[in-house]
């Protein structure tokens, strides 16, 4: 149940269409159910206000299928990511509206669209990071921000950075993918007024060592502003950037 879903069910009471009996019946459903393989956690929507997150690594697609399942018929909407090419034909078998992203292995079952707000803008450095900044883009609409994904605009040519200068200043929160040196989010938070989220990838050569020279070049960044998450972490970084972005609307 999410916080939403609560409010229309305290409405409901109000109004007599519901029992008091049957409202503390719904509220009171178990908070979490077993399945010997996974233990669902179906009161996290009410705490942070979004379903549990599935992380598709390691899964079986019946397993995964199964727990998709049970998270989309309590709350109607539910995320997965990192799920494999065979676990996608499975859920894509079940649930025939299933929003399937093969480039981020992102998977969104959802019953209604929702009402997206503010605006996050996702800039990928290279082509080669857009699966980590397609995986933050998908993870902040489905939350519910208004999302847009601009790629390959990387400090090898800055000036197809600088063609998307009005996106940048519209966007509440920039989350910034890159890959080998590590060097845009530091040039984007140089540029603009509002928090940047910088996420290094594994993309690169050798002394890259998959992704560290990244990171550690993001950690060390001179503009302001510059917030890391981990290596190829879209997921973590479009979570942090919905929040950032719907904090003063909630408010």
């Amino acid at each position: 149940m999410r916080p939403d879903d609560l409010r229309g069910l305290l409405r409901r009471v109000r109004r007599g269409s519901v029992s008091p009996e049957q409202a503390a019946r719904a509220i009171s459903e178990a908070p979490f159910e077993r399945l010997g393989f996974a233990t669902l956690d179906h009161e996290r929507a009410l705490r942070v206000g979004f379903p549990e997150v599935v992380f598709g690594e390691g899964k079986t697609p019946d397993d995964l299928a199964t727990i998709m399942g049970r998270l989309y018929r309590r709350n109607g909407v539910v995320l997965a990511t990192r799920v494999a090419p065979e676990a996608r034909a499975r859920i894509e078998k079940e649930f025939p509206e299933a929003e399937v992203h093969e480039r981020s292995r992102t998977v969104v079952l959802r019953r209604r669209r929702p009402r997206l707000r503010g605006r996050v803008l996702v800039a990928s450095a290279g082509t080669a990071d857009l699966p980590v900044a397609e995986e933050a883009w998908v993870t902040a609409r489905a939350l519910g921000s208004r999302a847009d994904l601009i790629a390959d605009v990387g400090v090898a040519g800055l000036h197809r950075l600088l063609a998307h200068a009005r996106a940048l200043r519209r966007a509440r929160v920039v989350v910034v993918v890159a890959g080998l040196e590590g060097a845009l989010p530091s040039v984007v938070g140089g540029l603009v007024d509002r928090p940047v989220i910088a996420v290094p990838t594994s993309v690169g050569y050798g002394a890259h060592f998959d992704g560290l020279a990244p990171l550690l070049a993001m950690l060390n960044s001179c503009a302001p502003g510059v917030t890391v998450v981990n290596v190829d972490n879209g997921f973590g970084a479009g979570y942090a950037a919905h929040l950032v972005n719907t904090l003063g609307a909630r408010r």
